[in-house]
C-alpha cells in the first residue's frame, strides 16, 4: 500500500467525519458543544467510549508490548473492571446531582475556589500529556509509513493531524464527538477482527488452532504472583489498574463529559457498566493480536522496525500490516482502524480541554452571552496549538513504550485529583482552601522522588503503578493536616 493510497484513504475517512460534523453542528451553541443538550442515547455513548478509552495507544502499543510483558496487562484490565463500578455508583451520582458542566466544579462547591482551580489544573496537565501521548503514536506511524516517503517533516505531520481534528470538532463539540466516536469504534473493532483473521489465514491456522497452538503459550501468561518485588505482580497491577480507571475516567473531564450528555443518571450508569464488559473483552483480543504479530514476525524473519536507530515495538503492527505481503485488505483495514483509534480519543480530548479551560479558568458561563461563543472558539484554537507543541517535544524526549509511558505519567498527575475527590466524598471536613495547591504539588514531588529511587536501595523492589494510590493517599493526608477542626 503506497503513501498515496493511504492519503486517499485518510481523505475519504475525514470526509465522512466532516459530514457528521455538519449534521450535528448546525446549532453551534455552547450548550451543544459542552453538553450535547443532554440528549445522547446511553448505548451510543457506551459504544463510542470503547474507542475513546482504547485509542491508538491500545491499537498499536498494547500488541507491541506483548513480547516484553506477555499478557500481564490483563491484570491491569481486571483492576479497570472494579474501577468502572466505583465510577458508576459513587462518582456519577454526585455529578448528576450537582448538574455540573465541568466535574471539577464539585471541588469548588465542596472546598473552595483554590481546590477547584487545583483540580482543574491537574486535569489539564494530565489530559494534555495523555492526549499528546496518543497522538504522538499515530503521528510516528504516519511519518514512518507515509510522510517520510513524501519528504514531509514530522512537525508538518503533527500540524495536519491536529488541524483535521479541529475542523470537524470546532462547531459541534461533544455532540459531534458522541456520533463520530461510535463510527470510529466500529471501524477499529472490525479492523482488529479482520487483521487477526487474515494473519491466521497466512499462518495456515483457524482462530481455534491459533488459541491452541504451542507458539501462543510462549506469550499468554496472565497472572504474575512470583514476587511482590516485581513490577508486574498481580496485586500491584490490579490495584494500580483500579485507581488508574477511577482517575483517568471518573476524575477526567474528557471521559465524564460524554457520560454527562446522557438523559439521566440511570442511563449513564447503564452506559458505564455495558461499556466495561465490552472493554475487558476487547483488551484481551488486542493482546491475542499482539502474540499473533510476534509469532508471525518470528516465522517470516520480520525485524522490529527502527526509529531514530532504536527498535520500536510499537511499530511492529503497522510494519506487518503495510509492508509484508498480507494484501490490500489488511492494509486498508489496519489504516482505518489506526485512524479511528487515534482520533476517537484525540477529538474528545481536544473538546474536553476546551471545555475545561473555558469553564474552569475563563469562567465562560459568567461572561456575557454575546462573547461566550467567541471565547470558546479562540480557546479551541489555542488548545490545538498547545497539543501540536507537546507532541513535537515528545519526539525528542520519549524513549519508552507509549502505553507504559502513558500509565507512568498518570501516576504523577492524577494522584492529587484522587486525594481531593476522596477527601471530599469520604469525610465531612472543610479545609484551609488556600493551602491546597501546596499539598498537591508536595505530593507529586514526593512521588517523583520515590519513583526515581534505585531498585537496589529498595531491596530490589520495582516501583509500579501502585504509585497512583500512594500519591492519592499522600494528598489525602496533606488535606487532613489542613482540615478545619469544628
Amino acid at each position: 500500500m503506497t503513501a498515496t493510497h493511504i492519503l486517499i484513504l485518510i481523505g475519504c475517512y475525514f470526509l465522512v467525519l466532516l459530514l457528521i460534523s455538519y449534521l450535528t453542528g448546525k446549532n453551534d451553541s455552547n450548550n451543544d458543544f459542552f453538553k450535547a443538550g443532554k440528549q445522547s442515547p446511553w448505548f451510543l455513548v457506551a459504544f463510542g467510549m470503547v474507542g475513546a478509552s482504547l485509542s491508538g495507544v491500545t491499537f498499536i502499543s498494547v500488541p507491541g508490548w506483548v513480547e516484553a510483558s506477555q499478557f500481564s496487562y490483563m491484570q491491569v484490565v481486571f483492576g479497570y473492571l472494579v474501577g468502572y463500578f466505583v465510577i458508576a455508583y459513587v462518582l456519577l451520582p454526585i455529578y448528576y446531582k450537582l448538574n455540573v458542566t465541568s466535574i471539577y466544579e464539585y471541588l469548588g462547591q465542596r472546598f473552595g475556589q483554590v481546590s477547584y482551580k487545583t483540580g482543574a489544573f491537574f486535569f489539564f496537565i494530565s489530559r494534555v500529556l495523555g492526549s499528546a501521548f496518543r497522538l504522538f503514536l499515530v503521528a510516528i506511524v504516519l511519518q514512518q509509513f507515509v510522510f517520510d516517503e513524501l519528504n514531509v517533516p514530522f512537525e508538518v505531520t503533527v500540524i495536519l493531524s491536529i488541524l483535521l481534528i479541529w475542523i470537524y470538532t470546532f462547531r459541534g463539540g461533544i455532540k459531534t464527538i458522541v456520533w463520530t466516536d461510535t463510527l470510529q469504534t466500529l471501524f477499529m473493532l472490525v479492523s482488529v477482527g479482520l487483521c487477526i483473521y487474515f494473519i491466521n489465514q497466512e499462518m495456515g491456522w483457524t482462530f481455534t488452532e491459533f488459541l491452541a497452538s504451542d507458539e501462543l503459550k510462549q506469550y499468554n501468561k496472565i497472572f504474575f504472583t512470583d514476587s511482590l518485588f516485581n513490577k508486574t505482580h498481580f496485586v500491584k497491577s490490579f490495584i494500580g489498574g483500579m485507581f488508574i480507571t477511577i482517575c483517568m475516567t471518573g476524575l477526567d473531564q474528557d471521559m465524564m463529559q460524554k457520560n454527562l450528555t446522557c438523559k439521566s443518571l440511570k442511563d449513564a450508569q447503564k452506559n458505564m457498566i455495558s461499556f466495561t464488559v465490552v472493554l475487558v473483552i476487547v483488551n484481551f483480543i488486542f493482546l491475542l493480536l499482539g502474540a499473533l504479530l510476534f509469532i508471525y514476525a518470528a516465522k517470516f524473519n520480520i525485524a522490529i522496525p527502527l526509529m531514530d536507530g532504536s527498535p520500536k515495538s510499537d511499530l511492529l503492527f503497522p510494519e506487518i500490516a503495510l509492508n509484508n505481503g498480507l494484501g490490500i485488505t489488511v492494509a486498508v483495514t489496519f489504516m482505518l482502524g489506526l485512524i479511528a483509534a487515534a482520533y476517537s480519543s484525540a477529538d474528545s480530548a481536544l473538546t474536553a480541554l476546551t471545555t475545561s479551560f473555558c469553564v474552569d479558568f475563563l469562567n465562560i458561563e459568567k461572561r456575557p452571552e454575546a462573547v461566550q461563543k467567541s471565547i470558546r472558539k479562540k480557546t479551541h484554537i489555542g488548545m490545538s496549538i498547545l497539543l501540536i507543541i507537546v507532541i513535537i517535544i515528545f519526539k525528542y524526549v520519549l524513549d519508552k513504550n507509549v502505553i507504559d509511558g502513558l500509565l507512568t505519567v498518570a501516576t504523577y498527575t492524577y494522584g492529587p485529583l484522587l486525594g481531593l475527590f476522596a477527601f471530599g466524598i469520604f469525610t465531612k471536613y472543610k479545609i484551609m482552601d488556600q493551602y491546597v495547591w501546596m499539598v498537591a504539588i508536595a505530593s507529586v514531588l514526593i512521588i517523583v522522588g520515590i519513583a526515581n529511587v534505585p531498585m537496589e536501595y529498595l531491596g530490589g523492589y520495582a516501583v509500579g503503578y501502585e504509585l497512583l494510590p500512594i500519591n492519592g493517599l499522600l494528598t489525602f493526608f496533606g488535606l487532613w493536616l489542613i482540615r478545619i477542626k469544628e
